[in-house]
């Protein structure tokens, strides 16, 4: 569903990410660990278009998108939640969420988008930034989901959200998963929260991958290391 072949991407003259490939599957969340300042955000907005890349290629559902702008992206379905979460704090939650309906012209908000965000539901008339984080994080994954994405990017989705919040949205992330059959890829760096919700986990260092292993066979001490300051 999703592929990234020797991707290249630089800041001018100084290159980040060198070369990274990943393949994901349909149905598959694939988490992308590593501390801060190696490569994570980098990578992802690079996919989404936000940062240019260089060498290499990214392609959706067999389709190259790694010259598109970021809306071309969205449209051949991806879908960002950024770090920091980026919602419309002045704009209401409903409204915050029909942002995401741009490209599939619809109208109105999907029932099936409040039954995963009940809360999303009772606030829907409430401006988005009076919402506490976890529920602002909330908000920008129901505006991913509302354009009807193959593929979903999470960057540091459990920055700054409470422990009981960050089982939640596990669990709501993993019903995503099985019922919309969606490609997901997190970057992250609580290894509880990838180890709950991952099918599959890399490691960053530097902007190369230097560690990859499916949950059943993962070493926790290894990734721990890795992780460490």
């Amino acid at each position: 569903m999703f592929s990234i072949d020797d991707l290249h991407v630089s800041y001018g003259q100084s290159e980040v990410i060198h070369g990274v490939s990943l393949d994901v599957q349909p149905n598959e969340i694939v988490a992308i660990m590593g501390r801060n300042g190696m490569g994570k955000t980098t990578l992802m907005k690079s996919l989404m278009g936000i940062v240019p890349s260089g060498l290499g290629h990214v392609t959706i559902d067999g389709k190259n998108i790694e010259t598109e702008e970021s809306f071309q992206r969205v449209k051949d379905g991806l879908a960002f939640v950024p770090q920091g979460r980026m919602i419309f704090s002045t704009m209401t939650v409903k409204e915050n969420i029909e942002t995401g309906l741009t490209v599939t012209g619809e109208k109105t908000v999907p029932d099936n988008i409040y039954e995963l965000f009940p809360v999303l539901l009772e606030m829907k008339g409430r401006r988005g930034g009076n919402l506490s984080g976890g529920q602002q994080q909330q908000l920008a994954i129901a505006r991913a989901l509302a354009s009807k994405p193959k593929v979903l990017l999470l960057d540091e989705p459990t920055e700054g959200i409470q422990p009981s919040i960050i089982k939640e949205m596990a669990r709501t992330l993993k019903r995503i998963r099985d019922e919309r059959g969606l490609s997901i890829i997190v970057s992250e760096q609580v290894l509880s929260f990838a180890l709950e919700i991952a099918d599959r986990v890399l490691v960053i260092e530097n902007g190369e991958f230097v560690h990859e292993a499916t949950r059943e066979n993962i070493d926790e001490k290894k990734v721990s290391a890795f992780l460490s300051v």
